[in-house]
């Protein structure tokens, strides 16, 4: 194993940023190859223990000489989310200096040439390394972008192209759902990972082998050894199961039985008032039409001073917020409807 020290320079002078990269070299140049990266929200940080419980299980297949496939990690990809606070809050997900998400802006490349992306030498600290993430990243046939939910089930994003041929991956990684989309507007590094291939004749893109998908492992707060360790097998078995690492005790993924379903079928359910939230259901549930979901107290004590929130289709719980202050208009919850939401909105990812 090699590891590498990424600079990010910064927006003022005497300021820069880091990450480590760590690279596996294959055996053999005709396996797979992989890259795995956490937290590109730097507060999401069930992946980032994932991969810390994952490293050793490379490091002894390395040892064995099992590793066919180049494989390229980074554990913690954004230095410059990790390193803002306000007022003692940690600020990850969104760059203070740009206003910008850090999953958003990525370039949508029209084909997977590192040649193609733009000079950011006179652009902002974000928009570099968004740059070098995907100079580490294009080219790999399997690319992982590991993050989190706030409360939720375990769950992928994955470009309809790459499904069913992808499903072997969900059962590998034991995911309770996969959300499936098709178009992406905002430059999402899950967009920018399979964007490339789309264009290209079908021999080149060779959907039958590609993976990209964004990993949500549950909620904001799952940062537990006991997942982390289940979390990093799972990890382990798909590079098992693409051929990236040779493992005989493994036995071949079975069929996928979770959710599947297009990204047009989640309700986000906005809150239509301010309050504190009372749950009424958790990731998981199966809920009917016209179900309560929640209930906001918005004038407490007071006659009328409690709204419920009911369910518009029949679904799955998805995911819902881990705090309990909600502001009107805020998103509850993600159902996973049996059919399309009559307010569907375009993008891979919500903000």
């Amino acid at each position: 194993m090699q590891k590498s020290i990424e600079r990010i320079v910064g927006d003022s002078e005497g300021v820069s940023y880091e990450f480590p990269a760590f690279r596996f070299e294959g055996a053999d140049k005709a396996a797979p190859s992989a890259y795995l990266q956490a937290a590109l929200h730097a507060g999401e940080l069930p992946g980032v223990v994932a991969i810390d419980a994952l490293m050793p299980m490379l490091e002894k297949a390395e040892a064995e000489g099992r590793i066919k496939g180049n494989i390229t990690i980074v554990p913690q990809a954004n230095p410059i989310g990790r390193a803002q606070y306000h007022f003692g809050e940690h600020q990850g997900r969104f760059h203070l200096g740009t206003r910008t998400n850090f999953n958003r802006g990525f370039p949508l490349l029209a084909a997977p040439d590192t040649t193609l992306l733009p000079d950011t030498t006179l652009g902002t600290a974000d928009q570099r390394l968004k740059i070098r993430l995907l100079q580490l990243s294009l080219g790999h046939d399997i690319v992982l972008d590991l993050h989190c939910d706030d409360e939720g089930l375990a769950y992928l994003y994955v470009h309809a192209s790459l499904w069913p041929a992808m499903a072997d991956c969900a059962s590998a990684m034991g995911v309770d759902a996969v959300i499936l989309w098709d178009e992406d507007t905002d430059g999402t590094f899950e967009g920018a990972s399979i964007t490339p291939y789309l264009n290209l004749p079908a021999e080149v893109a060779r959907f039958d082998r590609r993976v990209a998908t964004t990993v949500e492992y549950r909620g904001i707060l799952d940062v537990d050894g006991t997942l982390a360790g289940a979390d990093a097998k799972g990890l382990y078995r798909l590079l098992v199961a693409r051929g990236v690492v040779l493992d005989q005790t493994l036995s071949t993924p079975g069929s996928f039985t979770g959710t599947v379903a297009p990204l047009e079928n989640i309700d986000m359910m906005p809150a239509p008032r301010a309050g504190a939230v009372v749950y009424e259901v958790k990731p998981g549930d199966r809920v009917a039409k016209g179900a309560l979901l929640a209930t906001i107290v918005h004038a407490p004590g007071e006659a009328g001073g409690r709204t419920q929130v009911f369910a518009p289709q029949a679904g799955i719980i998805l995911t819902r917020r881990s705090r309990r202050i909600i502001r009107a208009g805020e998103d509850l919850l993600k159902l996973v409807g049996d059919r399309k939401s009559a307010d569907a909105r375009s993008g891979t990812l919500e903000d």
